[in-house]
């Protein structure tokens, strides 16, 4: 079960999403954090930020819209109250980066760089750029280059994840400037934006009134995002997006995922993650999958 890829070694390929586990101790009670490949903790800014007003959350056939604002802690809280206590020596803690301009995700790289227990840093360039009329960090290649040659310079040796978009006309093009700056890996996809209203009181579901789509709805993309960016750069993948079963992980890697990140179905049920493993592992017996390295990518077309 164990993958390695992009200087991440990992004893599974399962991993948590951003945003949709906390900060990981939350959810100690239903698993052992250390049976996991790794966990992304939630998005850390440079400054705690409360995020948006309620309601944040709606639930859709087959998903939900969350508009939750990026709520954390800010990064020297996370670093000094919640990473000592997380199993960092047997599983990989990813941090999650959000800034609003280059110059600060190069200053959360350059502080997190320095943190022993942290494994690698996802970016999130699905941000606004606040410099130029907050258009999305991953809605153009320039900017997504911009800010991901800014992380790499202070990264230091930890692996940098850049997370995309799909709310973009060509995927591959902004994981082509993405891979040329130096991007280790790359994550997708993000969530899909959207919204809900509701038709007897006239309102929108989301005080943000849009928010990103997640869960089963949007695997169909996910699915197709991953197997069009992996024939398009030679950069490990994560596949997150509508993972709910052990068949949804293979799918991932079957059309060129290393390893992926469940989120959603996080909500549904807090012990999903830590069966899946033993789920996923059974299923490579059923299936006769020896080795993730030969499936990967072997579509049939």
């Amino acid at each position: 079960m164990k993958v390695s890829f992009g200087g991440l070694s990992l004893k599974n390929p399962i991993l948590t999403a951003s945003g949709t586990f906390g900060y990981g101790l939350e959810y100690t009670r239903f698993g052992e954090l250390a049976t996991l490949g790794g966990i992304v903790v939630k998005g850390l800014s440079l400054e705690p930020r409360v995020g948006n007003p309620m309601p944040r959350i709606a639930e859709t056939p087959s998903g939900m819209l969350n508009a939750i604002g990026l709520q954390n802690i800010g990064v020297r809280n996370f670093v000094e109250k919640r990473l000592p206590k997380l199993p960092a020596d047997q599983m990989a803690v990813i941090a999650n980066l959000y800034a609003c301009s280059a110059e600060e995700f190069a200053e959360l790289a350059g502080y997190l760089s320095e943190q022993p227990g942290v494994a690698a840093l996802e970016v999130n360039i699905s941000c606004p750029n606040v410099s130029s009329g907050g258009i999305l960090f991953g809605q153009d290649p320039k900017m997504a280059a911009r800010v991901t040659e800014a992380v790499k310079r202070r990264a230091g040796d930890k692996p940098v994840i850049i997370k995309l978009s799909p709310n973009v006309t060509d995927i591959t093009e902004i994981a082509r400037a993405a891979a040329g700056a130096g991007a280790d890996i790359l994550c997708l996809i993000n969530t899909l934006s959207g919204m809900a209203v509701d038709a007897r009181t006239r309102r929108p579901r989301l005080a943000n009134v849009i928010g990103g789509l997640s869960g089963p709805a949007i695997k169909p993309v996910a699915l197709r995002c991953v197997h069009q960016v992996s024939r398009a750069v030679d950069v490990p993948i994560i596949g997150v997006g509508g993972i709910a079963s052990a068949e949804d992980v293979l799918e991932f890697i079957l059309v060129g995922a290393h390893a992926i990140q469940v989120g959603t179905a996080n909500f549904i049920r807090p012990d999903f993650v830590f069966r899946l493993v033993d789920e996923l592992e059974r299923l490579c017996e059923a299936y006769g999958i020896t080795s993730f390295d030969e499936y990967r990518g072997s579509l049939r077309l």
